[in-house]
């Protein structure tokens, strides 16, 4: 019997999403966990995957449209089933045919193209991505005037941003002569990942009570150490940031009491070490979380990272790679920046900020020298951790940092 295919639980506190792809076409059989939707969340892209065999009778939502968690996205029936009549069919699950929100064509597209009514009353049709598609509309432009870059014209988010561009020039009146150049500005509209960082961050730090930690660690050792790690290495190369992350487990394993959270009924310890690191990707920043790290080696753990970057620039990671964690770190010493503090990522109870290891003066042996240091700042959740036990925490890091070997055993 056919039933309805609805929107399932993405991630803990994500209620909404955009249908991005419709993978399987209407009135074709797909098997036990094939791929048959697509949806976009804020931070990543999720598959929903077919409980059992089926076949998609009719799709009740198009690509780009934006939906809920228990919303009806289509219409599904056993293999070989049909429905001789959709519509009443429809009618008998709860849904109305002509609401607002519509039905997708019927019809085998993949990957339907925007369609929009010629002068001559026939249907042109405009080859749009998703997100293209979102940004044209909410920036009111026709995608039938917008010249498309990717494969085979289709549009891209590049080609709407560009045309909107085009158009604030063009409806911008011109300025009278006395008006300032630092009156000129151009408004970006909001993306949907960018919405969701500024609100959680803006939640952090109203609602969590931030107190830091800062330390300085000579990382001649740890810069050494990644040296000859990497030497004739052929396969996996070792970052510097990758070291970072096992010194932050081997931290948490010395100092238990900082690997917890807190919740509204009792701060929750936890016995592996996860760890969430900040990946700035072209969507926007996402933080991952890298499990067990006490019991990762530190080639695995590099291994890891590469495939989560690589994953995160196309949108691909999981809700349950971006749950969980009780820390966070986040590094800028790639762009030079050698301190920072950071807002930490609810519900973890802190977030370390690495700046780059940078030549400073050193005392050694009573003398003064020149070495690499590395600058940290540890944000910290003051209901879950007492300001004793983040100083405690910090002392074991900087020793880990300055004696990197033990961070291998």
């Amino acid at each position: 019997m056919p039933h309805l295919l609805r929107v399932p639980e993405i991630a803990t506190g994500t209620t909404e999403a955009v249908l991005a792809t419709w993978p399987v076409p209407e009135n074709s059989p797909y098997s036990a966990a094939d791929v048959i939707a697509t949806v976009e969340t804020a931070k990543a892209v999720i598959d929903i995957e077919a409980e059992e065999s089926g076949v998609i009778l009719r799709r009740l939502v198009l690509e780009g449209a934006d939906v809920t968690v228990g919303q009806p996205i289509a219409l599904i029936g056993a293999p070989g089933e049909s429905a001789e009549n959709i519509e009443d069919e429809l009618r008998a699950q709860g849904i109305t045919p002509d609401t607002p929100a519509g039905l997708a064509p019927a019809g085998p597209a993949l990957a339907p193209p925007a369609e929009a009514a010629t002068a001559n009353g026939t249907l042109e049709r405009v080859f749009i991505s998703p997100i293209a598609r979102r940004l044209a509309r909410a920036a009111d432009l026709d995608p039938r005037v917008i010249t498309g870059t990717g494969p085979n014209g289709r549009i891209m988010r590049r080609d709407v941003e560009r045309a909107a561009r085009t158009v604030t020039a063009e409806v911008q009146p011109e300025p009278p002569a006395q008006v300032s150049p630092s009156a000129d500005y151009q408004d970006v509209p909001h993306s949907r990942v960018r919405r969701a960082i500024a609100s959680r961050l803006a939640m952090s730090k109203q609602t969590v009570p931030h107190f830091y930690v800062s330390g300085t660690a000579r990382a001649d050792k740890l810069l050494r150490l990644r040296a000859e790690l990497n030497e004739g290495a052929s396969g996996v190369r070792i970052s510097l940031n990758d070291l970072v992350i096992k010194a932050v487990a081997r931290a948490h394993q010395l100092v238990p009491a900082m690997n917890v959270i807190w919740t509204p009924d009792a701060v929750r310890s936890f016995t592996s070490v996860d760890v969430g690191v900040a990946i700035a990707s072209p969507r926007g920043l996402v933080t991952p979380v890298l499990r067990s790290v006490d019991r990762s080696g530190i080639a695995a753990i590099s291994a890891a990272m590469s495939d989560l970057v690589e994953r995160a620039g196309s949108g691909r990671l999981t809700p349950r790679e971006l749950d969980g964690g009780t820390i966070t770190v986040t590094n800028l010493g790639m762009f030079g920046t050698e301190s920072f503090a950071a807002i930490i990522n609810p519900p973890q109870s802190s977030i370390l900020a690495v700046g780059a290891a940078h030549r400073a003066p050193v005392v050694k042996r009573n003398k003064l020298v020149v070495g690499s240091i590395l600058e940290v700042t540890l944000s910290v959740d003051h209901r879950a951790v007492d300001g004793a036990t983040a100083a405690e925490w910090m002392r074991a890091f900087v020793a880990a940092i300055q004696h990197p070997a033990k961070i291998l055993l």
